[in-house]
């Protein structure tokens, strides 16, 4: 029997979903040999201190890139309709990081695992989280 009775056809389509991702060249970085999995990350953001864990971070030219896998199911099927605590936590990353990295600048991504799609999280909506 197959792992999670899933058919050939699924198999295939998952397979070839997160090869796309690897794959793509605006993507690489995330991936690449200047990425890492699982990184702390401590900082405070006002009046608030931050101790969590970047599931993905790139560190590219004058970038720093950053993603987090959810497993929703269904994925938000816009940036804008990502849920308000994701996007709390992205922009918390995001502060923190710019911090730590004055001269970069932090992208934010949400990696929906039901689908292997990568979202980008748009800077406006980081930027209109009050902390």
């Amino acid at each position: 029997q197959k792992a999670l009775d899933l058919t050939d056809v699924d198999v295939k389509q998952i397979t070839d979903e997160v090869l796309s991702i690897l794959g793509d060249s605006q993507l690489s970085a995330l991936f690449g040999p200047n990425s890492r999995a699982e990184v702390p990350i401590v900082g405070q953001i006002g009046n608030y201190s931050l101790s969590g864990q970047v599931d993905r971070l790139a560190i590219h030219k004058n970038e720093i890139l950053i993603v987090d896998y959810k497993t929703n199911r269904p994925p938000a099927d816009s940036a804008e309709n990502i849920p308000k605590i994701y996007q709390r936590q992205m922009a918390a990353y995001s502060s923190v990081l710019k911090d730590i990295y004055p001269n970069y600048t932090v992208r934010s991504f949400l990696l929906w695992t039901d689908i292997c799609s990568l979202m980008e999280i748009p800077q406006e909506i980081i930027e209109k989280i009050d902390f």
